[in-house]
Parts: C-alpha cells; sequence; structure tokens
C-alpha cells in the first residue's frame, strides 16, 4: 500500500485533507498523487477495490479519487460499500463519457466525475470545491419546513425527527430548496447556485433531484414538496403536504363512511 504524499505546498490551516487515490494505472495515479500533494493534501494510492476498503477501514479519508473501471471490483461497487460505512464524498474518474455511466456513479452516491483524460489542475479544483461544500457551517442554525431540518454545522438533516441518509450533493440541494421556497429554478440555475458550476451534464441535477425526492417525499412517484415545473424546472413548495390532523381527518372521514355504507 502506498504511503501517503506530504504536501510540498504552502502549509494549510489545520490538519491537511487526506485524499485516497483509486486507480489501477500506476501513471496517472502518480499524477493525480503529484498535483494534490503540491496542493497541500495527504495523499494515498490503492490500485483496485479491495486494498482501497481496507485502506479506508484503516485510515479514514477525507475524500477518495475513484476510478469507474477497477479489476475484480469496479468503482461503483467500491463506492456502494464506502457509502455503507458512512458520508465520505467520492469523485468518480471515468475513460468513457456515456451519460449512463455517469448517471450510475451518481446514483450509487458519488458526489462528482471527471472523465478520461482530464486536466489535473482541474481536478485538484473539483477536490477543493468537494472538500469545501464538505465542511461544516458553523454560522448557520438548523432550519426547516414540513416536518424536514436541516443543520448545516452538523451536516444532519432529519425527517420528522429520523435522520436522512444523505450524500453532499443532495445534502446542499435539500438545503438550498429549503432556504428558497417557491421559486421556480432551472437545472442551469441549481447547478450554479447549489454547486457553484457554470458548465456541466444536466442530467446530474435530475439525478440528485430523483433521489432526494426518494427520501423525502411520502410518495416519490407523486413529489409534494420537490414540484416539476415543465419547461422551467423545479419548485419547492412548503405546505403542500397533508397535516397529520388532516390525514387523520381523511382516515376517520372514510372510516365513517365505509361504516354508514356498512350500516
Amino acid at each position: 500500500m502506498q504511503q501517503p504524499y506530504e504536501s510540498s505546498g504552502p502549509p494549510a490551516e489545520g490538519p491537511s485533507p487526506r485524499i485516497l487515490v483509486v486507480d489501477d494505472d500506476p501513471t496517472v495515479a502518480e499524477v493525480v498523487a503529484g498535483y494534490l500533494g503540491r496542493a497541500g493534501h495527504l495523499v494515498d494510492r490503492a490500485p483496485d477495490g479491495p486494498t482501497a476498503l481496507l485502506h479506508a477501514a484503516a485510515h479514514r479519508p477525507d475524500l477518495v479519487v475513484l476510478d469507474l473501471m477497477l479489476p475484480g471490483m469496479d468503482g461503483l461497487e467500491v463506492c456502494r460499500r464506502l457509502r455503507e460505512r458512512g458520508p465520505v464524498p467520492v469523485i468518480m474518474l471515468t475513460a468513457r463519457g456515456d451519460e449512463g455511466d455517469r448517471i450510475l456513479g451518481l446514483e450509487v452516491g458519488a458526489d462528482d466525475y471527471v472523465t478520461k483524460p482530464f486536466s489535473p489542475r482541474e481536478l485538484v479544483l473539483r477536490v477543493e470545491s468537494v472538500l469545501r461544500r464538505s465542511r461544516p457551517d458553523s454560522e448557520s442554525r438548523p432550519f426547516g419546513a414540513d416536518g424536514l431540518t436541516v443543520d448545516p454545522p452538523a451536516r444532519r438533516a432529519t425527517k420528522d425527527g429520523n435522520e436522512l441518509a444523505l450524500t453532499l450533493r443532495e445534502f446542499d440541494l435539500l438545503a438550498f430548496f429549503l432556504r428558497n421556497p417557491g421559486r421556480a429554478w432551472s437545472r442551469e440555475d441549481l447547478m450554479r447556485e447549489v454547486w457553484g458550476w457554470d458548465f456541466g451534464d444536466l442530467s446530474t441535477v435530475t439525478v440528485h433531484v430523483r433521489r432526494l425526492r426518494a427520501k423525502i417525499e411520502e410518495d416519490p412517484a407523486r413529489p409534494r414538496l420537490i414540484q416539476t415545473v415543465w419547461g422551467v424546472g423545479y419548485r419547492f413548495e412548503p405546505g403542500r403536504r397533508p397535516a397529520a390532523r388532516e390525514r387523520d381527518g381523511q382516515s376517520s372521514g372514510q372510516a365513517h363512511r365505509q361504516a354508514g355504507s356498512r350500516g
């Protein structure tokens, strides 16, 4: 197993983020590790999935740069197993530009993806962007609506008091919707406002809206909170979820009607 690359750049404030680079191509891994090391990060490398999982268990990384095409266990399975152990940001590397591959990576919990061949400087910028978003916001207090609450300092979200297992992007998207209810946002708006990107694959937004709906909507097939605005994008509508008393009243009314029909 590779030893971490010490930073050759200026000292960072606090402990340096630890990055795990998983790629079976030693040249790619060497270049990526070198650029990340010079940017001030501690970098470990693993050539395959099982080694990466062992390393992540022994030395929890702050972020994982993960190749999709790995021998034996592919990057999708590695990402799934990493996500099962807890929230860790993942940037997926793929040699193919196929949209299906990118969406699969996002579906299993990757926070970003970069298509090979790529600029190492761009990858460093992506890494630093994801790390910034993953840091707790100590100045913000918990807020929410409709039984949903987000706690930015703790990076924690709950629904009716039950904690939600959200990826980094899903958390940011939910927080943005809760802060900006009632307005329609295009997918381009969401990419720019939520994740700070002026370019990228708009299917990223579609995938994360679908994943978020699956976790916060009572019926994701008929969403009440995250509404689709045809020809525009999406709008968060607080107050669209039936209140508990309303649901109870409906159930009681149904019971009375059924009893009346039997009488």
